[in-house]
């Protein structure tokens, strides 16, 4: 037995290398993941940034969309960042065209799939504009040591959750990272930053449903700059 879990990346577009960098900061193997057979071998699964329309788009191509969802509802340990959250929302909302950015109002998304698991209602792009970009510390119930820097990139907010949802972190009164049971997400990018404690924070997650089995572990070092990370990095 080891304590030492196997992670997968979404990999179909966004910024997979440094969600593979992240977790094997964390002590977790980190591996990308593209097709069906891949998601099959790992013990939980980080939903990238990027652009959620495209990501869904791609999802449903290659036909990851229903194993997802498939492995999400069996209880596999899964992280959303930005559009990652998104696409754990059980709803999205886009802003008012009136107003793109920090509107009161909005519409229901039609047309875009999501693999759902977090009862939650997400507004994308609510906080701006790429040119409206920012970083901010964040304080995230369950991370040891002080706020995180979050790092906003049209960041989504959430609108709404439900009972079984824990809000575990908040910025300018909107909900920007929530927990339910092995389900995790948050609207800033914590990969970019070089702190890895909220990617620490899931691998725990993982590890906490259980004993894994050693063969299933291969480890391949990377060079990222100060340490030699346990990451499976190859060309996306």
């Amino acid at each position: 037995m080891t304590d030492t879990p196997v992670i997968g990346v979404l990999a179909l577009q966004g910024d997979v290398r440094e969600h593979l960098i992240a977790l094997a900061s964390a002590d977790a193997v980190a591996r990308p993941v593209r097709r069906p057979e891949e998601l099959a071998e790992v013990d939980g699964l980080v939903i990238p940034g990027g652009e959620s329309t495209t990501m869904s788009k791609l999802a449903v191509l290659f036909g990851m969309m229903e194993p997802l969802r498939a492995r999400v509802a069996a209880g596999m340990p899964v992280y959303g960042t930005c559009a990652g959250m998104i696409l754990l929302a059980d709803e999205i909302l886009d802003p008012s065209p009136s107003s793109p950015s920090r509107s009161s109002g909005g519409y229901p998304i039609s047309g875009q799939e999501t693999v759902g698991g977090i009862d939650m209602i997400v507004r994308r792009n609510a906080f701006g504009r790429q040119n409206e970009s920012f970083e901010a510390a964040v304080e995230v119930d369950g991370v040891p040591g002080g706020s995180v820097e979050g790092v906003f990139i049209r960041a989504p907010w959430v609108e709404s959750v439900g009972a079984a949802v824990d809000v575990i972190a908040t910025h300018g009164g909107h909900i920007v990272a929530v927990r339910q049971g092995n389900a995790l997400a948050t609207s800033f990018h914590p990969e970019l930053t070089g702190d890895h404690r909220v990617h620490a924070l899931f691998v725990d997650m993982v590890r906490a449903v259980g004993r894994l089995d050693p063969g299933r572990i291969s480890r391949v070092r990377i060079d990222s700059g100060d340490a030699k990370e346990k990451a499976d990095v190859r060309p996306l």
